[in-house]
């Protein structure tokens, strides 16, 4: 069993190693307050500024990031400093590990595309905080965009994390850069037997009495017959309204009441007719 005997170890460097250590732990605490007190400062400026002042929650969100871990890093560098002989210990480490970098840079590939996805969202702003977006099969509000991902807040009140790499190479449908108005179309089908014109007033009728429905010259609701099926005359009703939430109630909305309308009128919503003609029966003409 092997025993440590401090009494053959200089006091010098018990009284060094002592204040080494308190300066490493007031370095460490100090970075973790000012890092707190610097974020704090800069969330209640933005809270304040976006009302009264014009600035960019995305860009101010993402730079406001980035100095924390700046922050963090100085704090870093700093306890690698205090203590004796690490600092030349990294240096050296630093120039003779190419190798290792390179192992440590392909395994940071993905946290790195992350955080220039980031960045690119924070310079290109092809969407910001607070905009309704269509990413991934989702649809919802941009919430938080981070330096490693970006936060959606679906319509079903989901959050929907989704990597700042992956967003930089899909597909997204930015609903607010212009603004949040829809078209939004509903299928019909009416029996060949049935008045065409008499299905179409019924279906503009509902249309426009939703208190939903977006009323205006360039806006009015249209209702087109899209196919001539092998048992239905197909109709395609269009019509604007405020978001894609609403829009898809206001539809289902819209699809029940002029159900109503046809059984009260007597439009006919068909169903699949099939001739049957048994084999014996051929075989006997």
């Amino acid at each position: 069993m092997i025993q440590l005997n401090m009494t053959n170890v200089p006091t010098e460097t018990v009284y060094s190693l002592g204040y080494t250590t308190i300066k490493i732990s007031i370095a460490l605490i100090a970075t973790v307050i000012v890092a707190q007190i610097i974020d704090r400062a800069l969330a209640a400026y933005l809270k304040f500024a976006s009302g009264k002042l014009k600035v960019d929650a995305t860009t101010y969100t993402v730079v406001r990031r980035i100095i924390i871990v700046t922050i963090y890093l100085i704090g870093v560098t700093v306890v690698i400093s205090i203590i004796p002989g690490l600092p030349d210990l990294v240096f050296a480490m630093a120039v003779s590990a190419g190798i290792g970098a390179i192992i440590i840079g392909l395994a940071l590939q993905g946290t790195l595309s992350n955080v220039f996805g980031g960045l690119s969202i924070a310079i290109s702003r092809p969407f910001r905080v607070g905009d309704v977006v269509e990413m991934e099969n989702e649809y919802g509000n941009i919430e938080d965009i981070t330096l490693r991902h970006t936060v959606i807040r679906t319509w079903q009140n989901k959050r929907v994390i989704i990597p700042n790499s992956r967003i930089s190479v899909d597909t997204v449908i930015n609903w607010t850069i212009d603004e949040l108005a829809v078209l939004w179309a509903v299928d019909f089908g009416i029996s060949y037997d049935s008045d065409l014109d008499l299905a179409r007033s019924i279906i503009v009728d509902e249309i426009n009495q939703h208190p939903d429905v977006i009323h205006g010259e360039d806006r009015e609701a249209k209702v087109r017959v899209t196919e001539l099926g092998d048992f239905a005359v197909n109709l395609k009703a269009t019509f604007w309204v405020t978001d894609r939430p609403t829009a898809w109630g206001t539809g289902a909305e819209i699809r029940e009441s002029v159900k109503k309308r046809f059984d009260k009128e007597g439009v006919e919503i068909p169903f699949p007719y099939r001739t049957i003609v048994y084999k014996k029966d051929m075989e006997q003409r």
